[in-house]
């Protein structure tokens, strides 16, 4: 009678060493780091032209008010005019059903701010940036009818 013998040999070892899993997370950084900012500046640029875009939508609104009613809504109005009849008896051609069906808020959720009369313009509509405050460069900048 023959024995066979047989060898157990340890089964090869399935995975990644620490190393391997660091010069892959530098890797991802490094990739992160080159192409993030200019993903952001991507979104700074959309988050413009949205205003813009709602600032021309607005102004048409305003036009059309003003054809309709001889003037502009009225500072103490607001933008709020164009959705809402205001309780001014002068008003005879508000239009049945306003309009604009809601009022926009800007990229960062604020209302658009008004002024009538404007400092740059008849009138003035405009978005105080990502700041939420009065100047500013880049994304923090205003940005108003007078940039169309």
């Amino acid at each position: 009678m023959h024995v066979m013998r047989t060898t157990y040999s340890r089964p090869a070892q399935v995975g990644f060493t620490l190393i391997e899993i660091m010069v892959v997370v530098v890797i991802l950084g490094i990739l992160a780091a080159a192409i993030g900012p200019r993903l952001f500046d991507n979104v700074g640029k959309a988050q413009i032209g949205r205003v813009k875009t709602d600032l021309r939508t607005i102004e048409q609104a305003l036009d059309l008010y003003r054809l309709d009613n001889f003037s502009y809504p009225t500072a103490e109005q607001g933008l709020q005019a164009l959705v809402e009849r205001p309780n001014d008896p002068n008003l005879t051609n508000w239009g049945p059903t306003g309009y604009l069906p809601r009022m926009p808020l800007d990229p960062w959720n604020r209302p658009y701010e008004y002024l009538n009369p404007g400092q740059r313009g008849e009138i003035d509509v405009y978005s105080l940036g990502e700041d939420g405050r009065p100047g500013g460069e880049g994304a923090a900048a205003d940005i108003g009818n007078w940039d169309l």
